[in-house]
């Protein structure tokens, strides 16, 4: 398998706006080494969460164990349990106590991913991430998003985010965005 040259993005990446950072993500990679085995996923679609003023965003219920995560540095991985039994991993942003993120929903696999990762389950279960890596600093050697050597253009398309109907307005927000045409986005 061919080498795929890329450079890890820095922590100034991701303190800046929230929406900003997610339109960004879209087309670097995702890349997890896990028991000898690096697994990398291009990113195709995103969802951007605001802070505790966005009725849909995980901090809007306020600083508790679960989200003190997002209220915490920019560039960590806030992943959590859905469901019972999928995992869903989140991308902290903006600075400290900002509890803003944006949630990573598709991947288009480009090393060592086996499964399907169009969808932020399937993402987690492709790549071996789970809660062991919730609080991950995404500067690390194990778990980061890295800038691809090379960068295509692309349109971004934005809808509305998936499965978040109880917000009120904030359900309709233009919040997901998706490289358009991309094969890989999720279904919904």
């Amino acid at each position: 398998m061919k080498k795929i040259a890329m450079k890890k993005l820095p922590r100034s990446f991701y303190d800046q706006d929230t929406v900003l950072v997610a339109r960004e993500l879209l087309g670097k990679y995702l890349v997890h080494k896990d028991n000898g085995v690096k697994r990398v996923g291009r990113i195709v679609e995103v969802e951007a969460y605001l802070g505790p003023h966005d009725r849909a965003a995980h901090s809007a219920r306020g600083l508790t164990e679960r989200t003190k995560v997002m209220f915490g540095a920019p560039g960590h991985a806030y992943v959590y349990m859905i469901y019972g039994m999928y995992h869903c991993l989140n991308i902290v942003t903006e600075k400290k106590g900002h509890a803003s993120a944006v949630l990573l929903r598709a991947l288009e696999p480009v090393k060592n991913i086996t499964g399907r990762a169009q969808g932020p389950g399937l993402i987690c279960k492709a790549l071996n991430i789970d809660k062991r890596l919730n609080g991950h600093d995404l500067l690390s050697a194990s778990l980061y998003i890295a800038e691809p050597a090379t960068t295509e253009s692309f349109k971004i398309i934005r809808r509305p985010r998936v499965g978040v109907d109880y917000a009120g307005h904030w359900a309709r927000r233009l919040l997901r965005f998706y490289i358009k045409g991309d094969p890989f986005i999720s279904k919904p």
